[in-house]
Formats: structure tokens, C-alpha cells, sequence
């Protein structure tokens, strides 16, 4: 059996398929370009697909699945001016679900458009089905993203000895439910990068031991101390909040995260 391809068509179909993963690979990974690049990224990538294409050599789809990574990379590259290996592959595992996605979505509606597949337009039909598609997932990441912004509060770390307040961005966890085994009072959870750099504070008067269980460890014990003074910023306001229990936790929090503190719930109440 034999298919006939027009290249003029599939490089238009996947330049259109470009734009619109570079498009939502550029608002899931925080990276901005022009318009331009988008548009040259975009067509290096087509040109690239159509070459693999003309190769004579294995079926025509274990070559483009193998030339996935290489063409998502050169084209992250292009567009973001990403060159970090590790980078352009998490850029490229990104586009890949963008694309699965967008393809999930398009099938679903082409099946609905069926009738105008059969009047001869099922190129322009599959191209408005995949701006419809896109149009979807961009309000999805818009949600998403509204939703992990709405959760991240600015928080201020009194450290008496430094007699100032260290800025934390902090995120809101309503699953964790840490607190002090004694006391009862609520628990946040800090990496290891900022339990150093506000060390200064911790006094060993001031060590309490909290146990906890988690996903993939059945118990353990986090070292935590307790703080004189927090001040959380939510909304405009300031909640301020004394004796403060921050437990350190090594694994949990990456010290290339954003984020370097998890808040406890309670925190937030007046």
C-alpha cells in the first residue's frame, strides 16, 4: 500500500502545529520570545520533519518518532535561546504533552466534523480544529497557572540575630497537616538552603522533633525549631504569627524551587 504525501502541505500542517506547541511550551516553562522567532523556530521545525520524511530508510513512522526529540530541541533552541541539554529535554517532554494532548483534542473534534472532511476541506477543516484545540489548552494553562499563583504568598522570616526580615516565597499546601506532637501547633516545612541561611535563629532550646509519614516512607522524624516572629503577605494584608515551628526537610523541597517554604493552612487564620 501507498501513500501519497504533498510536502507543501505537510510543511504548512506542521509549521501550524509548531507555533502552537512553542506557543504553550513558552507559557508552561516561564520563556518568552518574539514573534519572529516563534515564526523561524516554528518553520525550522516543518523543514526538519519534511527531510526526515524524504529519507529513504525504515518507515516513515519510526522516523519521525525518532526525530521527535531532535526537531523539539532545535526548535526550543531557536525560539528561546535554551542550550542547556537538561533544559531542552524537559522543554521537549513539555511539547510532547502539549502535543499529545492537542491531538486528543483535535481527534475528538474532527470526529465531530466529519460531513466537512467529506466536501474536499479537510485541510483547512483540520487547521481550525487545531487553533480550537490550542484556544482549549491555553485556558487550561491559564487556569493552572492562576491556581499555582493563587497558592504562592510572600512570607517575611524574622531573624533576631540579623535584627531583619528575610523574604520567603511560600506556597500553600491544604494536605499538609504537620504539627507538634506536644503543643499541637501547625508545622511548615522549609528546605534545607533556607534552614541555612537562617540558621543564625535556631536555637537548640528551641528544637522540637516531629514525626511524620509520607508517600513512599512509611515514618520518620524531621528536625524543626521554632521561630520568634512570621509574617505572611496574603491579599494586601499582613498576617502576623509568633512561635513559629519550621521543620527542615531535605528531599521535599529542591533548592532550585521557586518556592522554599511550604505554609501550613492554619497560618492564614486570623
Amino acid at each position: 500500500m501507498y501513500y501519497k504525501l504533498y510536502l507543501d502541505s505537510v510543511f504548512i500542517l506542521q509549521m501550524t502545529s509548531n507555533l502552537y506547541l512553542l506557543s504553550l511550551a513558552g507559557k508552561i516553562l516561564g520563556c518568552t520570545a518574539t514573534h519572529r522567532r516563534i515564526w523561524f523556530g516554528a518553520a525550522v521545525g516543518a523543514l526538519m520533519v519534511c527531510m526526515v520524511i524524504l529519507v529513504p530508510a525504515g518507515t516513515m513512522g519510526a522516523r519521525i518518532l525518532t526525530a521527535t526529540v531532535p526537531v523539539s530541541m532545535c526548535m526550543l533552541c531557536i525560539t528561546f535561546r535554551i542550550c542547556h541539554r537538561r533544559s531542552l529535554l524537559h522543554g521537549s517532554l513539555v511539547m510532547a504533552g502539549c502535543g499529545f494532548f492537542s491531538g486528543s483534542i483535535m481527534i475528538w473534534i474532527l470526529n465531530r466534523l466529519r460531513t466537512f472532511l467529506n466536501s474536499g476541506s479537510s485541510m483547512c477543516v483540520t487547521l481550525v480544529s487545531g487553533y480550537l484545540a490550542y484556544r482549549v489548552l491555553v485556558k487550561i494553562v491559564d487556569s493552572l497557572q492562576r491556581r499555582r499563583a493563587s497558592c504562592q504568598r510572600t512570607v517575611f522570616i524574622y531573624v533576631p540575630n540579623l535584627q531583619r526580615s528575610i523574604p520567603v516565597k511560600a506556597f500553600i499546601d491544604t494536605g499538609n497537616q504537620l504539627s507538634d506532637p506536644v503543643s499541637g501547633a501547625p508545622v511548615c516545612i522549609i528546605g534545607r538552603k533556607l534552614a541555612e541561611e537562617i540558621s543564625s535563629c535556631f536555637r537548640p532550646e528551641k528544637y522540637h522533633a516531629i514525626p511524620f509519614r509520607s508517600v513512599g516512607k512509611e515514618s520518620g522524624i524531621l528536625h524543626a525549631y521554632e521561630l520568634p516572629e512570621l509574617v505572611v503577605e496574603e491579599q494586601g494584608r499582613k498576617i502576623r504569627k509568633e512561635h513559629i515551628i519550621l521543620a527542615i526537610c531535605d528531599t521535599g523541597i529542591s533548592e532550585e524551587s521557586v518556592c522554599q517554604m511550604i505554609l501550613h493552612p492554619r497560618l492564614l487564620e486570623d
